[in-house]
Parts: structure tokens; sequence; C-alpha cells
């Protein structure tokens, strides 16, 4: 098989991002797959300097692949800042561009911060939105993936709306949005992880999922009428994709957390979850998930990963950033870039 092309960027270099690659790399086995580390080397050496004197594991930036981007930013451990966000920015673009010539197959990205980005001009809501234009992708999706240690099995979790106010979600969540959200989540399932079954729960908006309007009208009016006009249209198209809601939120996650701990109970798990918006999904998700869970952008024209944290920048520079996230990003980015080789090696 193939061996896949990755970049990795390091992400806000003020940031654990730079740690994080470094202890990654040390662990994850180098005959998977061809890696590259995009970021400023002076950066990323000086990093690994400093970590050394903490006797920990990781990889020699002498040994690594990395296309220096040479920003010459003045950047300080924990400070995010203009320098920082404009780097962190750059570190992406070029990784992007880099992809989209064909250089590699997918990106792992470190952590960014957004208002780092804000301050050197950049009015993204995130990564993922920079990704989704870059590549002229109107159709992406946020789905957190995690495979539990204690059972095997694996969590995987759409969100609707994501990096907007609460205060939004009413106006954005749509019949039309939900409608191709589902949609490009039944071809993700498909294609990036061959299941030809599923089950799909989606969450209700309102607490009870609105307990028959007397908590809200959305799911009388039009989220369950909705989900049942697609659940017919999957079975006219012969499809055996199952979907099923809307769940009351506060009981949606009361099965999965039992696949999640108990080998016994690995049935009651779903194939995916959709959460309406944020927090409605992430919180659960890093509950059961923190050290595993990752973040795909779905309906990219190539692989992108990353883990479920951000640059914790109170942390940067100690030696004690954990980069299990990472590494199952790094992991789930090989499997699914495989996926993809496989069903279209040309």
């Amino acid at each position: 098989m193939t061996q896949p092309k990755l970049a990795i960027t390091i992400g806000d270099p003020a940031g654990i991002g730079t740690e994080i690659v470094l202890k990654a790399l040390a662990k994850v086995s180098h005959d998977l797959a061809s890696f590259t580390v995009i970021g400023d080397r002076s950066v990323i050496t000086s990093t690994y300097q400093l970590l050394k004197k903490y006797d920990l594991q990781l990889a020699d930036p002498d040994s690594l692949e990395i296309l220096d981007t040479n920003t010459h930013l003045p950047i300080t451990l924990g400070e995010g800042n203009q320098n920082s966000g404009e780097a962190s920015f750059h570190y992406l673009d070029t990784a992007i561009a880099q992809t989209l010539t064909g250089k590699f197959q997918g990106i792992v990205t470190a952590p960014i911060a957004k208002s780092a980005w804000k301050l050197a001009g950049h009015y993204y809501a995130g990564q993922t939105e920079l990704l989704s234009e870059r590549s002229g992708s109107k159709d992406t999706g946020m789905l957190f993936v995690a495979r539990s240690p204690h059972t095997n099995w694996v969590m995987r979790t759409l969100l609707a709306t994501v990096h907007i106010p609460l205060a939004q979600v009413p106006k954005v969540l749509t019949p039309q949005l939900i409608e191709q959200k589902l949609e490009l989540l039944r071809r993700s399932l498909c294609t990036d992880f061959q299941l030809t079954t599923a089950k799909v729960a989606i969450s209700g908006l309102n607490p009870h999922s609105g307990e028959q309007g007397q908590l809200g009208t959305e799911e009388q009016e039009w989220l369950n009428p909705l989900i049942e006009s697609i659940h017919q249209s999957w079975s006219d198209r012969n499809s055996k994709f199952e979907l099923i809601g809307a769940i009351p939120p506060d009981t949606l996650w009361v099965n999965p957390n039992l696949a999640w701990h108990n080998p016994h109970k690995v049935h009651l798990g779903y194939d995916a979850y959709v959460a309406l918006y944020h927090d409605q999904g992430l919180i659960p998700v890093k509950l059961l998930a923190f050290d595993q869970a990752v973040n795909t952008t779905i309906g990219l024209p190539f692989i992108r990963t990353s883990p479920d944290h951000g640059t914790a920048f109170d942390i940067a520079g100690k030696g004690i950033a954990k980069s299990d996230s990472l590494e199952a990003a790094i992991t789930t980015a090989i499997e699914l870039v495989q996926v993809r080789v496989v069903n279209n090696p040309n």
C-alpha cells in the first residue's frame, strides 16, 4: 500500500503545538507514513532545546523533514499575539497550498488561537473555515472521531453548526442545513469509513426535544418531519443507513457512555451522532474522549485531522502537554488516506 504523505503544522508557535508535534513524532512509527513538519525551523529547534531539560521522549528536529516557513517573527512561549497568529496562519496556508499541488495527501494541524488570527488581521472562525475557502469546498463539516481504549468502539460526532455564538444557532439551523450535513455525513461514512450499514442519531434542539411543544416547537414544526423525510429518502435509494431522532439531548449520550466504557454494552452505541450546536456535541465528546478524540474535516478534497484541544498557552514550554490526541489525529489521518488511496488509486 502507498505510504501516505502527511503535512503536520505546528499551530500557534506560542502554544503547545511544537511540543506535542515533537512528542507525537517520537512515538508514531515513521514506517506508516511520510511526515513533513511545517513551521519555522528556528521555533522548532528552540522549543526542542528548551524541552530537552525535562528528559522527555522527543523527535530530534535534525531527524525530521521540515518545511521551513521562515516567518522570522519574534515569538514568546505562552504569549499568543499578533505575531504568533500571523505565523500560525502562514503555516496552515502553506500546508494547504502544498497539498493542493499534490505534495501531500493530508494535513494534521496542531492548535491555533482564533483570537491571535484576528489580531493578525485574519478573520476566520477557525482552521476549518480557511481549509474550506482555500480548497473551494463549500460543503464541509466537523466530525469528531474517537476509538474507546476500553471497548474499541468508535464514536463519531458531527456538529451541525460550529464556531458561532449560541444566540445565532436558531437562525443558522435550518432544514436545508440539516439536510446538507446529514447527506455529507452519509457520504463520509460510506467513503471514508467504508460503512455499508449505519445507525445515525440526531439530537433534539430543546430540552426533552421540546416535550410535545411545551418546551420549544422546532422539533414538532420541522425537525422531526425532516428526519422522517430524509430517512425515507435514504430507504428509497436502498440505503441501509437508519436515521433516528430527534433524541432528547440530555439522554442522547447515555448509551454512548455505556458503549465507551463497557464491552458488554457496545451494541448500544450508534455509528454516528449529530449535535445541533458546538457544545451540545463537544461537551460529551471531551468528557468521554479528551485524549482520544480527533477532529476530522469531512468534505475536503484531501484529509485533514487535528487534536480536540486548544493551544494551552498557560503550560507552553513546561514539558507537560500531552500528545495523545495529536497521535490519534496522525493515526486517523493515515487510516483515512489509505482508504482514499484504495478507493481512488489514480
